[in-house]
């Protein structure tokens, strides 16, 4: 299984559907909470263009937030990007 890393905090709704979705799955991840972290933030824009979270990462390549990650499950081409 690939690796995967989801930034996230603690009060985002998405965050828990993220989690809830890969963890429906099977799929273990690590989790790293960004909540009070400016420094980790502002790494996750430059490398996202992104201010939201849920932030998910496979194999160390950004796929985007909780409706991206849904997209490709709705698309049926997660399992086969989890699997690599």
């Amino acid at each position: 299984m690939a690796p995967v890393t989801i930034y996230t905090t603690p009060y985002c709704p998405y965050c828990h559907a993220a989690k809830d979705l890969l963890e429906g799955k099977g799929v273990s991840f690590t989790e790293i909470d960004v909540t009070g972290n400016a420094a980790e933030r502002t790494r996750l824009r430059e490398v996202t263009g992104q201010r939201t979270v849920p932030q998910i990462f496979i194999r160390k390549r950004s796929i985007g937030g909780f409706d991206e990650l849904a997209a490709l499950e709705q698309r049926g081409e997660l399992d086969s990007l989890l699997q690599g």
